[in-house]
C-alpha cells in the first residue's frame, strides 16, 4: 500500500467516526482537563491502558459500558455525564435547558445568582467582602502573594491545603494515596466551611483544583470575594519547577500540553471570580502592586483598605 493510499484510508476513517464516540471523547477530554488529570493518571485509576484513553478521546475508541463506567469513576463523574447529559433526566430539566440554551455567559451568570437567591444559596453573606480567596493554578503566586496581601491588610492568612490536612489528620499526598481524590474533595469542602465559619476577615489561598467540585466552588463564590491570579502556562510551569516541584505533570512526556489542557479546562470556572489579576511576566513586587491595587478598589468602603 502506498503512503498516499494509507493516508487516504486514515482520513476516511476519521470522517466516518461515530458522532456519539466523538462527543464522548470530547467530554472525556474536557472532564479530564477540569479535574487536572493526565491521561496516565486516568488510565491507572480506571485500570485501562493509556492508549485506550487516547483512542477514546480521539473518538475512535469503542469502549464497553463497563470500561466507560471505570473511566467515569476515575473522572469523578456519573456515567450519564460522560456519555450523555444530566439535563435529559427529567421534563423539568429539559424545560430548563430549553430556556437556558444559547444564552450568553452574562445571562447565565445572572440566572445562577437569581436561582441562588431563590434557593437561599446566593452571595448575600454580609461578611463576604472581608474574605478574599485567591484561585488559580499552582505557580500563580497564591501563597506568596496571599501572605503579602494579608500582612498589608492586617488580617489572617489561611492556606486551605494546610486546613485540609488538619481535618484529615494526614498530609495531602497521603489523602490522595490512601483514600483517593474523591475523599480529598470531601475534606476540601469541610475545611472551607470551617474557615468560613471561623473568619470574618481573611485571605485564603485555595488549591488549584477547587473549581473541580461545583458544590465547593459555589460555597467559595457565595462566602468570599474571589480573585483569579492568572498567568500564562509557561509562567506556571517555570515557577513550579523553580520551587522544585513539577507535580502532577512530572511523569508525563507532554507536561506542557497537559498543563495547557488543565488551564483550558479550568479557565471558564476561574473566570467566574469577582476580580482577575494577571501575573504573567511580572516580578513579585509588580504582581503584588497590581493585586493590592485591584483589591483596594473593592475595599474602599469596607474599612479594610
Amino acid at each position: 500500500m502506498t503512503t498516499d493510499s494509507k493516508r487516504y484510508q486514515e482520513a476516511s476513517a476519521q470522517d466516518m467516526r461515530s458522532p456519539l464516540l466523538v462527543a464522548i471523547g470530547e467530554r472525556t477530554r474536557s472532564l479530564r482537563a477540569r479535574r487536572g488529570l493526565t491521561r496516565k493518571a486516568v488510565a491507572l485509576t480506571a485500570d485501562v491502558s493509556e492508549r485506550h484513553i487516547a483512542n477514546l478521546e480521539h473518538g475512535t475508541g469503542n469502549a464497553s459500558i463497563l470500561v466507560l463506567q471505570q473511566i467515569a469513576n476515575a473522572l469523578q463523574c456519573s456515567l450519564s455525564e460522560l456519555i450523555g447529559d444530566v439535563t435529559t433526566s427529567s421534563p423539568e430539566w429539559l424545560l430548563l435547558r430549553e430556556l437556558l440554551e444559547n444564552r450568553s455567559e452574562a445571562d447565565l451568570r445572572r440566572v445562577r445568582i437569581a436561582v441562588g437567591q431563590l434557593l437561599g444559596t446566593d452571595t448575600s453573606d454580609p461578611d463576604r467582602s472581608g474574605r478574599f480567596a485567591l484561585i488559580g493554578l499552582r505557580g500563580a503566586g497564591k501563597s506568596t502573594l496571599g501572605k503579602m496581601l494579608a500582612e498589608a491588610m492586617d488580617i489572617p492568612f489561611v492556606e486551605l491545603n494546610r486546613e485540609i490536612e488538619k481535618v484529615a489528620g494526614c498530609s495531602v499526598s497521603e489523602i490522595h494515596g490512601l483514600y483517593g481524590t474523591s475523599a480529598y474533595r470531601r475534606y476540601e469542602r469541610r475545611a472551607l466551611e470551617e474557615v468560613i465559619q471561623l473568619y470574618r476577615d481573611v485571605v485564603i489561598a485555595t488549591p488549584g483544583g477547587i473549581v473541580s467540585d461545583p458544590a465547593t466552588f459555589n460555597e467559595l463564590l457565595a462566602h468570599c470575594t474571589t480573585i483569579w491570579l492568572q498567568a500564562d502556562p509557561e509562567d506556571h510551569m517555570s515557577r513550579v519547577i523553580a520551587q522544585g516541584d513539577s507535580r502532577p505533570m512530572g511523569d508525563s512526556r507532554q507536561a506542557m500540553e497537559d498543563l495547557r489542557q488543565i488551564l483550558s479546562g479550568r479557565a471558564p470556572f476561574y473566570s467566574q471570580a469577582d476580580m482577575t489579576v494577571d501575573t504573567s511576566g511580572k516580578s513579585l513586587a509588580q504582581a503584588f502592586a497590581l493585586l493590592r491595587k485591584t483589591v483596594g478598589r473593592s475595599t474602599e468602603t469596607t474599612g479594610l483598605a
